[in-house]
């Protein structure tokens, strides 16, 4: 019998360090913050990015890319870029009208776009003469929240600049341009994902697949972290719980966690991974509360992260390896 995508949870930690891990370009690019709170925040949508990125290198196609010429199209330019495909690989229409499009092209691309398995995708269907536009939609099985840092964070800013010999309006000498470079001293940071059987089942999603996504963000975290925002930028806990059946009402996992300065520093003084131990013993009675209706945990711990409590005696165990 087939093995089925599990419901499960999912909790990625990684750190960023003197990096900016997701600016906003409606605030100078300045890294994303709760400011009450004093936390880092990062989108599902960077976090998705990585994964999107690994898959790219892998030399898979994804829905959300630019084309290979490197220009940018919207999702009506990709969508028309696949059906173009779809024929040519096929010889088969992808359907008389957009907003009729193929069962068995829906089905090739499902198969093709691994990123649409995993964290859906929808559809853009144009109108036809006076008619309304609509769209499809798949709704990915895979789900993020927003992460954000476990601890107080302090963005500092640099002003940059760069100078290039050649003309001015005077005559020869040199020209430059002044920037504001904002990033963040430390942050551990942490995402909270779900897994849905019943959706996966609608979208194809396989076992393997969830493996992919393991590797995509832990290894998809390393690719991308190489621009020069990005450098920095490391992972650090991986762990996903896999329900028997059905969900149960854990929370979430990272109220389970808490980040422990070693002796002498405060939560801001925070600048590398040797100055803090992550306490996991909430989370671990929360899911004792449910060991019955755990099927298993996957976990990864990079080596020099001190944590405390995170003893799963009783659970089945497995190593992810990376």
């Amino acid at each position: 019998m087939t093995e089925k995508v599990p419901n499960a949870e999912i909790l990625f930690l990684y750190e960023a360090k003197d990096t900016n891990p997701n600016g906003d370009p409606d605030a100078e690019n300045r890294p994303r913050m709760d400011y009450v709170g004093r936390r880092l925040q990062v989108s599902d949508v960077r976090l998705k990015r990585y994964v999107r990125d690994y898959l790219l290198l892998r030399g898979e196609d994804v829905w959300v890319r630019t084309r290979e010429d490197g220009s940018r199209t919207d999702a009506d330019g990709r969508l028309q870029d696949l059906m173009a495909l779809y024929e040519r690989e096929t010889g088969r229409k992808p359907g008389a009208k957009k907003k009729d499009l193929d069962p068995a092209f829906l089905n090739w691309y499902l198969r093709r776009l691994r990123d649409v398995r995993l964290f859906g995708a929808v559809l853009p269907i144009k109108a036809e003469g006076k008619a309304k536009g609509g769209t499809g939609q798949f709704v990915g099985p895979v789900q993020f929240d927003w992460g954000y840092s476990l601890h107080p964070v302090e963005v500092y800013t640099a002003t940059l600049s760069s100078h290039f010999a050649g003309r001015t309006e005077g005559g020869k000498g040199e020209h430059g341009t002044f920037g504001k470079d904002h990033r963040v001293h430390y942050a551990l940071i942490a995402f909270w994902g779900r897994v849905s059987r019943a959706r996966a089942e609608r979208v194809g999603l396989s076992p393997e697949d969830l493996e992919v996504l393991e590797r995509g963000l832990l290894e998809g975290l390393l690719e991308g972290a190489t621009t020069r925002s990005k450098v920095g930028q490391t992972p650090r806990l991986y762990l996903r719980v896999d329900w028997v059946e059905g969900f149960r009402p854990l929370g979430d996992p990272r109220d389970g966690l808490a980040l422990r300065p070693v002796e002498g520093k405060g939560p801001e003084a925070i600048r590398s991974v040797a100055d803090y131990t992550l306490d996991a013993s909430a989370l671990v009675q929360r899911l004792a509360r449910y060991k019955e209706a755990v099927a298993r945990v996957r976990l990864w711990v990079h080596p020099d992260l001190r944590v405390e409590g995170l003893s799963l005696e009783g659970f089945r165990l497995e190593e992810v390896r990376f």
